[in-house]
């Protein structure tokens, strides 16, 4: 998500994640059945970060196998999304524990795994 230039939020996944807690996250969700991608981007920007998409921009798109051998296996659609700032807060406080906004080279640390793939589909520049 982006508030100001390049600027992006990311939050820190809390001990109540399902799987690396501890690591700075930039979202992600799941599709459901029946559900466009930029009704399934709005309502997980929604429920993650409480706040509502002004510009949904799809950006690329991942095969994403994780574990070796490999224990899962997705097709992750990515996409900027611009918000309004004041909107934003933790929405799943049971999987998120803190909320940043951070410039493309000042990312916290540790990242999730999954970010850099990410990110590497945002513009350069």
């Amino acid at each position: 998500m982006s508030r100001r230039g390049r600027e992006g939020a990311a939050a820190r996944r809390s001990a109540g994640a399902r799987d690396e807690p501890g690591t700075w996250d930039c979202g992600a969700g799941a599709l459901e059945f029946g559900e466009s991608f930029e009704a399934a981007v709005t309502r997980e920007v929604y429920e993650e970060y409480r706040a509502t998409p002004l510009e949904i921009a799809q950006l690329g798109v991942r095969n994403v196998l994780r574990g070796d051998p490999v224990a899962s296996h997705w097709v992750a659609v990515v996409f900027a999304v611009r918000v309004r700032p004041d909107e934003v807060r933790i929405g799943e406080p049971h999987k998120f524990d803190e909320l940043g906004w951070f410039a493309p080279g000042a990312l916290p640390s540790p990242l999730h795994s999954q970010c850099s793939g990410t990110l590497a589909l945002f513009p350069q520049g």
